[in-house]
């Protein structure tokens, strides 16, 4: 299997787009998590870094839903937790331990979403690694690293183990728990989200169907995780995905436009 690419200052956050920009379309990731289900109540965090502003990012108020989150509301924090900027919202807690340390570490990530959908957290429950023998699950292959429950993510010393799991990779199942996904942008965070939960999806309900799965050889595997990467080099394929499912969105819940 290929080794993982060498760590890379990600570029795309350094002038390359406004916080403006940044606000907006992170307002519509959070939607976008709503729409298609993958909300747990007012919980859970999508964090994005500010440009010019090291350390810094955007994520969502304590206490709101994700439909309630806008541009406006969004709060800039430190990856201590430290609220930056005035605001009447607070932020919560459980979100600086996990989101905080990958994006002080982690130079070649802007975003991370964190999810505790049923099919994740199912399969998390197990103690099973991500299936890697359906079309989804092959192109992660050689992208997930694991993570054991410590409890609620709030406690700083568990910082430090969370990053060690991660380590280069862009999928961090947290074992009893949920996911968290990273990559450079909003859209390519969206893209490989999407990608993991229809992995689990369809790992959950081949498990309720009797009989043995077909088992993919590890060429394949190993073959589709650099198609996978070739289209996430191509970052305009994340935009576009992303963006057609803004639109779409939008055209079913005009509150979101």
């Amino acid at each position: 299997m290929n080794s993982p690419a060498p760590l890379t200052k990600n570029t795309a956050f350094d002038g390359g787009i406004s916080e403006a920009d940044l606000r907006a379309q992170l307002a519509d990731f959070y939607h976008l998590v709503s729409y298609l289900g993958w909300t747990e109540l007012i919980f859970n965090h999508i964090s994005v870094r500010l440009p010019g502003q090291e350390h810094a990012y955007l994520v969502n108020p304590m206490g709101l839903h994700y439909d309630e989150v806008t541009p406006e509301n969004l709060l800039v924090v430190g990856v201590d937790g430290t609220l930056l900027r005035e605001s009447a919202y607070k932020p919560n807690p459980a979100g600086f331990a996990l989101h905080g340390v990958i994006h002080e570490h982690r130079p070649d990530v802007g975003c991370i979403a964190h999810t505790h959908t049923t099919a994740i957290s199912a399969i998390t429950m197990k103690g099973f690694d991500i299936d890697h023998n359906n079309f989804n699950g092959a192109q992660l292959y050689g992208r997930v690293a694991y993570h054991a429950f410590e409890g609620i993510t709030i406690y700083d010393d568990e910082r430090d183990r969370m990053l060690k799991s991660l380590g280069e990779k862009h999928v961090l199942v947290l074992r009893n728990h949920g996911v968290a996904v990273c990559e450079a942008d909003i859209p390519l965070t969206f893209f490989l989200l999407w990608t993991v939960q229809r992995a689990a999806e369809i790992q959950c309900a081949a498990a309720q169907i009797p009989g043995p799965n077909s088992m993919l050889p590890e060429a394949i595997k190993e073959k589709c995780a650099a198609d996978a990467q070739r289209l996430k080099d191509n970052a305009s394929f994340a935009t576009l995905l992303f963006d057609a499912m803004v639109r779409k969105m939008k055209r079913e819940r005009p509150e979101f436009t």
